[in-house]
């Protein structure tokens, strides 16, 4: 098993080095027609070039730069984020930017290859210095949860780290960032409180958050909220028949009445604990993902404001 995985490993490397090389053969017969990196970040008038590896985070960090720096995701609105494979445009955009932020805690399983392409651009992990959650149960089991940006409480800290990677790239815009991220972070802390506020309306004994995926274990913790999912972490293989009993279960012995799934996966095993348990169907949370512009959740505060409203909605039995 680990010598397939070593073999894996090589072969997709191989492959972005030669789609590297490729890509830079188009260039230089292209002419004026695909300028190169240096050429793009002139026509951009100097900025820094900022990527990050999905639209959440592209969210945070396009409030702490401003105008002062060029902001884009990797992965596209409504991706799923777990499993992305990076594209030939992808690792073209990787060579042209200044700093590439990630999650970390094992979220993007593809980050590693895809930074191997080009290993002198700056790179920063944003849930550094954040307690990571462990998963309890199935493949996963003893491994962080990487869902840490659904609790608004970590957000302050990712907030921190881009502000900071940002200030060492762009020391010249420093106060800019400065001050970008103290206006956003009492933003996060606004929501923090309407969060708190909302939640205690429930009963104690009566917050329980089922979902498809466990994307809520920071905000269970932070919130004193109960969790419970049919797996842990978006993979290849999900929603087992024993998945799906233990929360048929859970959710008839807690009298829950309400369920959720995600919005960037199916919500036919949930579908099946609505059936089986004669709970409702709340809706879909966004997670991995904001929406289009003109969606429910265009921003990271939109994002959790809805997630909680929905919740809210769904654990009331008055």
């Amino acid at each position: 098993m680990a010598a397939k995985s070593s073999f894996t490993w090589v072969s997709q490397s191989l492959k972005n080095y030669l789609l590297i090389l490729s890509l830079l053969a188009i260039a230089g017969l292209s002419g004026c027609n695909a300028p190169n990196n240096s050429e793009t970040k002139a026509n951009r008038q100097g900025k820094k070039v900022i990527l990050t590896t999905f639209t959440v985070l592209a969210d945070m960090a396009q409030n702490v730069a401003g105008d002062k720096a060029i902001v884009e995701s990797i992965t596209k609105v409504g991706a799923e984020i777990h499993g992305y494979e990076p594209t030939p445009s992808d690792l073209k955009r990787g060579q042209g930017a200044d700093l590439i932020l990630d999650n970390g805690l094992n979220l993007e399983r593809w980050a590693d290859r895809f930074y191997n392409s080009f290993p002198k651009v700056m790179r920063l992990t944003l849930s550094e210095g954040i307690t990571p959650v462990n998963i309890a149960e199935d493949s996963y089991q003893g491994k962080p949860n990487p869902h840490a940006w659904m609790s608004p409480q970590n957000a302050l800290i990712y907030v921190e780290n881009i502000r900071k990677a940002l200030s060492k790239i762009d020391p010249v815009n420093a106060a800019t960032y400065e001050a970008n991220a103290q206006a956003y972070s009492q933003q996060i802390k606004n929501l923090d409180t309407k969060l708190k506020l909302a939640i205690a309306v429930i009963p104690p004994d009566q917050r329980y958050l089922v979902s498809c995926e466990g994307a809520f274990s920071y905000l269970a913790r932070d919130y004193g909220l109960k969790e419970v999912y049919i797996w842990s972490v978006n993979a290849e293989q999900q929603a087992t028949p024993k998945q799906v009993q233990k929360v048929i279960e859970t959710v008839r012995a807690k009298k829950i009445p309400t369920v959720f799934c995600e919005s960037t996966v199916s919500n036919a095993p949930q579908m099946q604990v609505v059936k089986e348990t004669g709970a409702k169907y709340g809706g879909v949370f966004y997670v991995d993902s904001l929406s289009p512009p003109d969606g429910k959740t265009p921003t990271y505060l939109k994002l959790v404001e809805y997630n909680i409203d929905t919740l809210i909605a769904g654990l009331k039995t008055d």
